[in-house]
């Protein structure tokens, strides 16, 4: 059994501070969770050992041990394994105060792991090496609880699974309609398909909810749940506000001169007719009503669609038309 550098694992100094300490912790926590590294068994292995570091020098009474124990603990494991009253020589002037350890007569007061702590990090694993069971939770016979009572191999409540969360992306159309999409789900090295119905209306950052698709629980519980959070993608003509939508519109320059008609496409692949009243400026805004996206689960309930007028220019003029331009420009038009 080999000693654990419990900062080198946190990639921190010895003078770290706490924040410093939680910092690094979760950062690597983040980056080896087994939940990012699905079926990496060395992430797993590695966040295991970063949890346990910070098990330890997260805890200022554990800290505090693990730093008087330093290079001595070789010296402590050969002692006898027994901390005070275990029978083994105490080097001189080195402090072997294991408060609940083994022998201890349980006086100790460090944090242990709370059951759902365990849960969350580790499922039924033990979490802990051979190193963190010798010199932090009682020897030889696997970690103790304040008090001397050993805590062995712990019946656990049932717990539920936990929920999951995926991101989907979607287009506009998909959107407006509403879509059904198919998931291969892993549980337990078992993948099945799932047809997820995605409602009418969905915006960006909505999330879809689908009962019992998420983690299995513990001990009969039910599963948790899967969350798809929607992504929506730009359209390259509508653009969504909350649910109406909006779309550019060019007239020719008569035709917002002397006012006309224009034809306007909606979302959903219909031609509206547009009146455009003579004087219509360049970036001028009408509204067509019921035409933006439905409400979800209220599929009556739309939005607006808003035509933003582009007024477009002529070109290459003929001889008559400049002429005709020419004298228009004359009254200061």
């Amino acid at each position: 059994m080999d000693f654990k550098d419990y900062y080198a694992t946190l990639g921190v100094a010895k003078t770290a501070s706490e924040k410093e300490l939680k910092q690094a912790y979760r950062k690597l926590a983040r980056k080896h969770h087994p939940d990012v590294n699905p079926g990496d068994k060395s992430a797993e292995a590695k966040f295991k050992d970063i949890n346990e570091a910070y098990e330890v020098l997260g805890d200022p009474e554990k800290r505090k041990k693990y730093d008087e124990l330093g290079a001595n603990w070789r010296m402590y494991e050969q002692a006898g394994a027994g901390g005070p009253g275990g029978g083994g020589p105490q080097q001189p002037g080195w402090n072997v105060n294991f408060g609940g350890g083994a022998g201890s007569g349980g006086g100790g007061g460090f944090r242990t792991m709370t059951e759902e702590e365990m849960r969350e990090m580790f499922g039924d694993a033990d979490p802990f090496s051979d190193f963190f069971h010798t010199f932090f939770g009682g020897m030889g016979g696997g970690a103790q609880e304040p008090g001397g009572r050993g805590r062995g191999t712990r019946s656990r409540p049932p717990r539920q699974g936990r929920d999951v969360e995926q991101e989907i992306e979607l287009n506009l159309e998909d959107a407006l309609h509403g879509t059904t999409r198919r998931f291969s789900i892993s549980h337990d090295g078992a993948a099945r398909t799932v047809d997820v119905r995605i409602p009418a209306g969905v915006g960006d950052g909505s999330r879809v909810r689908i009962p019992g698709e998420g983690e299995h629980g513990t001990s009969g519980a039910k599963s948790g749940d899967l969350y798809l959070r929607v992504r929506l993608a730009q359209h390259p003509k509508f653009e969504r506000k909350g649910k109406d939508l909006y779309v550019p519109v060019s007239v020719p320059l008569t035709v917002a001169a002397l006012g006309g008609e224009a034809q306007v496409d909606t979302l959903a692949g219909k031609s509206l007719r547009l009146k455009i009243p003579p004087g219509t400026q360049n970036g001028q805004v009408f509204r067509l009503k019921g035409h933006g996206m439905p409400t979800v689960n209220h599929p009556d309930q739309t939005g607006d669609l808003y035509a933003t007028i582009g007024v477009q220019l002529p070109r290459d003029l003929t001889a008559e038309q400049r002429r005709l331009f020419e004298e228009l420009s004359k009254t200061g038009v």
